[in-house]
């Protein structure tokens, strides 16, 4: 199963890590240097959530945190097993 939320496509981007070394300038050193650049990935925040679909069933979907705030999806609603009698 691919690392990809199901709503708006978001997956694994490539990037770099970059390490520096030294004193900024502007602190009073000799400025930063690039000791090493090396590859890594950026993953997704993927929840694994139950959704309610447009037709009105529930299905358990893996969304980005993004979509989850954004209000892209519509939550499951879990009522109650029973309510006491009184208040």
């Amino acid at each position: 199963m691919a690392r990809v939320c199901e709503v708006c496509g978001k997956k694994t981007q490539v990037g770099n890590s970059v390490e520096t070394r030294g004193k900024a300038k502007y602190l009073g050193g000799v400025g930063t240097k690039v000791t090493g650049i090396t590859r890594r990935k950026f993953k997704p925040n993927l929840q694994r959530v139950h959704v309610m679909t447009p037709n009105g069933s529930h299905q358990s979907m893996r969304v980005c945190a993004q979509c989850i705030r954004s209000g892209s999806i519509r939550k499951v609603v879990r009522q109650r097993p029973f309510k006491l009698p009184g208040k």
